[in-house]
């Protein structure tokens, strides 16, 4: 039996196969995800589950060297951008246009839709090794 709180095992055998730079989506109930891009789906319901606990529980298996976001999760979700920050804790954000970041989804190794209903709550994680510096 698995130690950590993670047991989808879809989700749990994507971030085991993560190499160095490989890029999974924690995205809300709407991003758009192209047929190409493995789709984890989570959304049971409106808010469930949401972003930031999708976000808590895989950040306890993954190693995260960089994330990325939407510019307007600044402006129009500030309080999810903040709570993602908190969750990511001293890993750089980089804040990008939001074209270029549904742009980055396509070349994901999986995005992870939650039920989160709220505007622009979605986050681009950058796979670190091992959590070594490089």
């Amino acid at each position: 039996m698995k130690k950590n709180d993670l047991i989808n095992p879809e989700l749990s055998r994507c971030i085991a196969s993560l190499g160095h730079t490989d890029t999974l989506v924690v995205a809300d109930a709407g991003l758009p995800i192209s047929n190409e891009t493995q789709r984890i789906d989570l959304a049971l319901t409106h808010g469930i589950p949401t972003l930031i606990d999708t976000l808590r529980v895989i950040l306890e298996e993954m190693y995260v060297e960089k994330a990325y976001v939407s510019e307007d999760v600044l402006v129009k979700n500030p309080h999810i951008y903040q709570a993602i920050q908190f969750q990511l804790k001293d890993v750089p954000i980089e804040a990008i246009p939001h074209k270029t970041f549904k742009e980055m989804t396509r070349t994901a190794r999986a995005v992870v839709r939650t039920g989160e209903f709220t505007p622009f709550a979605n986050v681009i994680l950058v796979s670190g090794a091992w959590g070594f510096d490089l």
